[in-house]
């Protein structure tokens, strides 16, 4: 009986059972094909509604709702009518920190909430109402722009200024937004979604919100509180307060223009 090999001749030759066992082991190593991508209409579909310009697309829409529902609720017939009978006490100022977020969100002016805080609740806790809503419109604001808005439109900042405002809110996020919240002349609304379009952190964000909103907003709101005594010293000091940062601001950007020329 013949072996593995055969030596006549001085050269080896494999048997048939040798030669059928090893293709069968190579077979499905041949065979081994790696899997392809998913791909189909679905596959498709998930690629263009997680697409950046999808998501832009999203939030342009939210921000469309939202301020279409302020237009169509008019929440500004709270000074004139009041709160509705089964409202009141601290639920109040709970529904009206949350409007406020909201209503920031929808680019309505914070001028305009803040006389209505200090209206409708007093110097003390129309400030405490009035910061409060500042904070949680300001985040939803950032975390909307950085999820939804980001990636499409980091891509586009190209200009001069765009790259500049975008290395210094990534760069010295904290101190860049105190300064914004401290000398007003930027929109409240613009300068969250820039700073969602930038590298800044939610945490430098909202602090920085929060303690540079203080004395402006606490200005407006004794402003609000005092609108119906408009020669009282308090509602004069209360404008002086709002006069001065805002002239502050413009003397520090007529400062800096030459070197934003350079940029």
């Amino acid at each position: 009986m013949l072996d593995a090999t055969t030596r006549s001749g001085g050269t080896a030759t494999a048997s048939p059972r040798a030669t059928t066992a090893e293709l069968a082991v190579a077979a499905p190593r041949a065979t081994t094909v790696p899997s392809a991508a998913p791909s189909g209409f679905a596959a498709r579909c998930t690629r263009v509604l997680f697409s950046p310009w999808s998501r832009l697309s999203l939030l342009v829409a939210l921000l469309g709702a939202g301020a279409g529902a302020v237009l169509l609720f008019e929440p500004q017939r709270l000074l004139t009518e009041g709160w509705p009978p089964y409202i009141g006490g601290a639920m109040a100022a709970v529904v009206f920190a949350a409007g406020y977020g909201v209503c920031t969100v929808a680019f309505v002016p914070r001028p305009l909430l803040n006389l209505a805080a200090g209206a409708l609740f007093g110097s003390q806790l129309g400030l405490g109402v009035a910061l409060s809503g500042t904070v949680l419109g300001a985040g939803i604001a950032f975390c909307l722009g950085r999820a939804l808005g980001q990636d499409a439109l980091r891509p586009l900042l190209r200009g001069r200024w765009l790259k500049a405002a975008d290395g210094q809110l990534s760069r010295h996020g904290f101190r860049s937004m105190l300064a914004v919240r401290l000398f007003p002349g930027v929109p409240f609304w613009a300068s969250n979604y820039c700073a969602a379009v930038s590298r800044m952190g939610l945490a430098p964000f909202l602090l920085a919100t929060a303690l540079g909103s203080i004395p402006n907003t606490a200005a407006y709101a004794v402003a609000g509180a005092r609108a119906s005594t408009p020669t009282s010293p308090a509602f004069l000091i209360a404008l002086a307060c709002i006069a001065l940062p805002a002239l502050a601001g413009v003397v520090v950007a007529w400062r800096k223009r030459h070197r934003l020329r350079r940029l």
